[in-house]
């Protein structure tokens, strides 16, 4: 069975049982007791019609529970036993789901775990798994996005950069255990791109892609760190590059930029290039610029004094940098590769073993160590 296919139908069968008067809390514990009802029996008897058996199961779970709430507090029921006649309707609520999962009342990490659970069918157990936390935890953060969700309505405008930050953010976590979020983070933004025309989110999927194509190479053996300049290039999905090529150059075909779509022209610029020395430096410092003026975040000029370092030089690279905070993170690790660029190979080493003392991740404090040891190395008679 496809599990994915099956997780694809959870936006609609939510938004079905929402529309006929269901909760969004009622109704997304509905359907996840349906999705797990389908992972028993379809192995071995398979519907005709996934996604109304799903809408049966759903309306049947969420009209059980209603009774046994109705019957503990003695109320008569008040919804029907059998939902509406007629078929189950072709569209669905998927993009109202994207929005209500991102809305601006809640935290950024509630956020991610509503929009994995309700638009993406994981159970409490794999989100938990994936974020390294108690399950008890996560289902105490999914509820209470939940409860203060429910009872918007249905025509409330959504916010489509708070979905995409949202997606980017489940992106960047990568993957844990048996959940890759990276790949999730892909199929999610598949689908909301298949219900908006909007040409940030064509940007993102871009951007996602051509990222996710460099995996096989970013790490080595027992998860070592590899930096770009040092990755296998041979190793990179090229279906997975020219894909992203293809969606970000009809995205900017549309004339409509945005930080997205620039973050993904700086991914396209490496993933064309045969090499490090070979990139188009000065033509990602440009992308750079345009992306300042979206996002003009301290992240983001960093990256860019960097660039500058290769297009212009390490001298103009690190003029670039001392305007920036020199607390920011990576800053210390950045000086010290622009400085070993530029020959001081001494103070390089003292600032490649500072940052490494400051790392946030054990492969980037393995990585920094090893940078220092070897720059000390190149230091001996």
């Amino acid at each position: 069975m496809n599990e994915s296919l099956l997780r694809d139908l959870v936006p609609a069968v939510i938004g079905i049982l929402v529309r006929r008067g269901a909760d969004f809390a009622a109704a997304e514990d509905a359907v996840q007791e349906a999705l797990i009802r389908a992972l028993e029996t379809w192995p071995d008897d398979p519907p005709r019609d996934a996604k109304g058996w799903l809408v049966a199961a759903a309306w049947h779970k969420f009209v059980d529970s209603v009774r046994a709430e109705t019957s503990r507090r003695g109320r008569e029921l008040a919804v029907e036993v059998e939902p509406p006649a007629g078929p189950v309707p072709a569209g669905d609520d998927t993009l109202w789901l994207y929005f209500l999962c991102a809305h601006p009342s809640l935290s950024p990490g509630s956020a991610v775990a509503l929009t994995l659970r309700a638009v993406g069918g994981l159970t409490t157990r794999q989100i938990a798994t994936a974020y390294l936390v108690p399950e008890a935890t996560m289902a105490q953060r999914i509820s209470r996005a939940k409860r203060r969700i429910t009872g918007l309505p249905l025509d409330r405008p959504g916010d489509l950069a708070t979905v995409l930050r949202v997606l980017y953010l489940v992106f960047n976590e990568g993957y844990s255990g048996d959940i890759d979020l990276a790949a999730e983070a892909i199929r999610l933004t598949r689908q909301l791109a298949a219900t908006t025309d909007d040409p940030e989110v064509s940007g993102l999927l871009a951007l996602m892609l051509l990222h996710h194509a460099r995996r096989a190479s970013r790490t080595g053996p027992g998860g070592r760190l590899v930096p770009l300049a040092k990755q296998d290039r041979s190793r990179w999905d090229t279906a997975l590059i020219a894909e992203g090529v293809m969606i970000l150059q009809t995205a900017l075909a549309r004339d409509r930029l945005g930080e997205y779509q620039a973050q993904a022209a700086i991914a396209a610029l490496h993933a064309d290039a045969p090499s490090t020395a070979e990139t188009d430096w000065v033509q990602i410092v440009e992308w750079y610029d345009e992306l300042l003026i979206f996002t003009d975040g301290p992240v983001v000029r960093l990256n860019r004094a960097v660039a500058v370092g290769e297009a212009d030089g390490p001298l103009a690279g690190l003029a670039a940098l001392s305007e920036l905070d020199p607390d920011l993170p990576r800053h210390t690790a950045a000086r010290a590769y622009l400085l070993e660029r530029a020959g001081d190979l001494e103070q390089a080493a003292d600032l490649y073993a500072e940052a490494s003392r400051t790392a946030t991740t054990v492969p980037e404090r393995d990585h920094l160590t090893r940078e220092t040891a070897r720059v000390r190395q190149s230091l001996r008679p």
